[in-house]
């Protein structure tokens, strides 16, 4: 990308079927922006989970998705994988629904995750929220909500109710992109009302 080197589309590199990246969505990182999947642990294609990520989300360097296939059967006394070693300690390989299942991790459209924050499996981050430098995203964040710490919590709404619901209703992500290209003052201001008056333009 010009003047950004880092900087990379990663829906034109992604090759997981079970990894879905909306456009323009990118990952910053001065070494190797292109293979974002490195990012992506413990996915496992017999699982079957999904990380879907929406359109416009700015993901910087170090930031980490944990997928399903990391869970460990918690229900015995032993948590350890025994049966991945084989020598007939594969008589335990756990069923299934032993496992824990989260289901697919879903980013929004809109979405900034900070530096080297980490999102857990099966976790839903809602249109325009904020993840902050290396939180601990264990649990869904509300549309237009910035989060942090670790476990990520709740810091502030970046707008009202009301207005957070127009949001998600105009979804400007959807947009053509040159009705984005003539309206991109408004979208970058914090003017929801104005926003609103454009989307029934064509």
């Amino acid at each position: 990308m010009e003047g950004f080197p880092q900087v990379c589309f990663i829906k034109n590199t992604v090759r997981n079927p079970n990894i879905v990246i909306g456009d323009y969505t990118y990952y910053d990182d001065p070494v190797d922006s292109e293979n974002f999947e490195r990012n992506v642990l413990y996915h496992f294609p017999f699982i079957g989970d999904k990380l879907i990520i929406g359109k416009f989300c700015a993901i910087a360097r170090g930031v980490k998705f944990i997928m399903n296939g990391a869970n460990h059967k918690m229900s015995g006394i032993s948590t350890y994988p025994f049966q991945i070693f084989g020598n007939g300690w594969e008589k335990v390989m756990p069923a299934p629904q032993d496992l824990p299942y989260k289901g697919d991790t879903v980013i929004g459209n809109d979405v900034w995750i900070g530096y080297d924050a980490l999102v857990m499996p099966g976790v839903h981050i809602g249109n325009g929220a904020i993840v902050s430098s290396r939180s601990v995203v264990v649990s869904d964040v509300p549309a237009y909500t910035i989060v942090g710490g670790n476990p990520a919590r709740p810091i502030k709404q970046r707008f009202g109710a009301e207005e957070i619901a127009t949001l998600n209703k105009i979804a400007w992500w959807d947009w053509p992109i040159e009705k984005i290209t003539r309206h991109l003052e408004r979208i970058v201001s914090g003017d929801v009302e104005t926003l609103a008056a454009c989307a029934h333009e064509s």
